[in-house]
């Protein structure tokens, strides 16, 4: 079986590693140095949190929705 998930990338400015954060998960992160090995630490990341969740859990995860870009006058 096959489960999407969305995962949130930051890149840190200072030190060029990047940050993976799946909402869906309670907010589950990894961090890495490259997006590769990011994108590795993610996969194991979710398999390991899926692990852990009963069929209820597993049913009541949100899905996807979409992503906007909120522009405000700061």
């Amino acid at each position: 079986m096959t489960q999407s998930f969305l995962a949130y990338i930051e890149r840190d400015v200072e030190t060029g590693s990047y940050l993976g954060i799946v909402p869906a998960l309670g907010n589950a992160s990894t961090c890495a140095d490259t997006l590769e090995e990011l994108h590795e630490m993610l996969k194991d990341l979710i398999s390991l949190e899926w692990e852990g969740l009963d069929d209820e859990e597993k049913k009541a995860l949100p899905e996807f929705h979409s992503l906007a870009t909120v522009e405000v006058t700061v």
